[in-house]
C-alpha cells in the first residue's frame, strides 16, 4: 500500500514536471514576444533562449520520429507500477492530464509543433539573443 502510494505521487509529480515543460515552451515564446514589446533585457539572455529553442526541438523531433514523450512513459510506467490504470488518479493529475494531453490525429500534433518551432526559430531573427558573455545593454 505504501509502494502505491509513492508511485502514485511520483507519477503526479512527473505529470507536473511535464506541465512545467509545456508552460516553459508555450509561456517562454510569449515573453519573448512580449519582451520585445516592453524592451525587457533578460528576454536576449542566450541561456534562456538556447534552453526554449532545445525544448521545442525536442518536442517537434520526437513528433517526427513518432517517439512518445519520455515523460509521458515514465508517468505511465509509475502509474501501472502503483496498480493504477494510466492516467487515472488524483484530483490534480486528472486536471493536469486534461490540460495537457488532447486526442487528435499524429499529424495534427507533428503540424502544430513544427510551427510552433517555425515561430521559435523566427523569434531567434526579430528579437536576436544576446551573445554569450555580452553584457545586457
Amino acid at each position: 500500500m505504501q509502494s502505491e502510494f509513492f508511485f502514485l505521487l511520483a507519477a503526479d509529480a512527473l505529470l507536473f514536471s511535464h506541465v512545467l515543460f509545456v508552460t516553459f515552451v508555450v509561456l517562454g515564446l510569449a515573453l519573448i514576444l512580449a519582451g520585445k514589446w516592453y524592451d525587457w533585457a533578460w528576454v536576449r539572455n542566450p541561456w534562456f533562449r538556447v534552453a526554449h529553442l532545445a525544448a521545442i526541438g525536442v518536442v517537434v523531433i520526437q513528433s517526427w520520429v513518432g517517439a512518445i514523450c519520455p515523460l509521458t512513459a515514465w508517468e505511465m510506467a509509475l502509474r501501472e507500477r502503483a496498480g493504477a490504470v494510466a492516467y487515472s488518479g488524483s484530483f490534480i493529475s486528472h486536471w493536469l492530464e486534461t490540460i495537457l494531453y488532447y486526442r487528435a490525429p499524429a499529424w495534427v500534433f507533428i503540424v502544430c509543433y513544427t510551427a510552433f518551432a517555425g515561430l521559435v526559430i523566427a523569434s531567434w531573427f526579430w528579437i536576436p539573443p544576446r551573445r554569450f558573455g555580452q553584457p545586457k545593454k
